[in-house]
């Protein structure tokens, strides 16, 4: 019996997650293309997901990210990293950034693109614009 009643406390404990890893919470398509991400918990993501749903308008910039407009400032808590291919990150707190290369800026992080190689980012993300849908369940 106090395994059981071990059991239930440690499946309660376990149970309630937050935002990151969550795929389920906010889904990102670009032209169309679902593409899994992994989001960061932070108060960034969770403004984000109150404007969902939404559509950007991106465009290449510097031969390695897409940028787009909001068309609203978030909150952000910029720090400087060096993306990966797949970082998705908040720009000046009114664009969203996705990188399929590198590059060491400020940014607030959201997310990473999981399960696709940087090649196939590259074919994903690696065009003159890319439009962006992002939905929230």
């Amino acid at each position: 019996m106090k395994a059981v009643i071990c059991l239930a406390v440690i499946a309660l404990c376990v149970v309630p997650c937050s935002a990151k890893g969550n795929d389920t919470a906010m889904k990102i398509f670009a032209d169309g293309v679902k593409l899994p991400v992994q989001w960061e918990d932070n108060r960034t993501v969770e403004a984000l997901r109150n404007l969902a749903p939404l559509t950007v308008k991106m465009s290449a910039y510097g031969g390695f990210e897409q940028v787009g407009r909001l068309g609203v400032r978030l909150p952000r808590d910029d720090v400087r990293i060096t993306t990966e291919p797949g970082d998705i990150v908040l720009y000046a707190g009114n664009q969203i950034v996705m990188f399929h290369g590198n590059n060491t800026w400020e940014y607030t992080k959201l997310g990473h693109v999981t399960g696709k190689t940087h090649a196939e980012l590259a074919e994903i993300l690696g065009k003159p614009s890319v439009t962006l849908t992002i939905s929230a369940d």
